[in-house]
């Protein structure tokens, strides 16, 4: 499978077979202009929404008519296994910022999870529901969710074998969130691929974790 950086916590997942997902689609210029990135233009068959905020449910925004999903019982669609799990935005059981899912998407062999905005770290209950993850989307910037360290303990217990970070600050970014840098620190094998697109196979699965930073541009 290929896996494409759109920016903050949306990516693009196109399969072997050619099914394409976007998680998290972002509506570009919402919260007063916070969200800089630029309109994602791109056709989708499948949309993954962890949450109802407008940096992640501008499902509206994607081309093609895609099958839009939230919480719910795992399904399968075009070949791709999507289960969820129920979590919070917050520290505070979805008190302040509400709940999030957390969206398992498995094909081609590989389980690759989306955390959406976690706000916490989960507990060995919830790790043990997700079971073994190889690729791990995860927020890494704080403030609205988990930070650089919370996020490794998110990895370690989800056993991931490759992590790309999202939901940092960037230059396109107004929110009050950490740099990658700051995640990047606390992980021993770091690769900057220096591009948009991460091409993961089953077969290419490193054997301990690996940190894969993507551009978005």
């Amino acid at each position: 499978m290929k896996i494409r950086w759109l920016g903050h916590s949306s990516f693009l997942i196109e399969t072997s077979s050619g099914t394409k997902i976007i998680t998290d689609p972002f509506e570009a210029g919402s919260y007063d202009g916070a969200v800089g990135y630029a309109p994602i233009k791109e056709t989708a068959d499948i949309v993954t929404v962890s949450h109802d905020h407008a940096d992640h449910n501008a499902v509206e925004q994607i081309d093609g008519t895609p099958e839009v999903v939230r919480a719910g019982e795992p399904m399968e669609a075009q070949g791709v296994g999507i289960s969820s799990l129920n979590t919070f935005h917050d520290e505070s059981k979805g008190q302040d910022r509400g709940r999030n899912t957390i969206h398992v998407i498995e094909a081609d062999g590989v389980r690759v999870a989306h955390l959406g905005d976690l706000g916490h770290v989960l507990s060995d209950s919830e790790a043990s529901e997700l079971g073994g993850i190889d690729v791990l989307l995860a927020p890494v910037g704080g403030y609205y969710t988990i930070g650089p360290e919370e996020a490794r303990d998110v990895a370690e217990k989800l056993g991931a074998r490759i992590v790309i970070p999202m939901h940092y600050k960037t230059e396109d970014i107004g929110f009050p969130i950490q740099p990658v840098d700051d995640f990047l620190k606390l992980m021993e094998d770091v690769e900057q691929v220096g591009s948009t697109d991460v091409e993961i196979t089953s077969e290419s699965l490193p054997e301990s974790r690996k940190v894969l930073v993507l551009n978005y541009k």
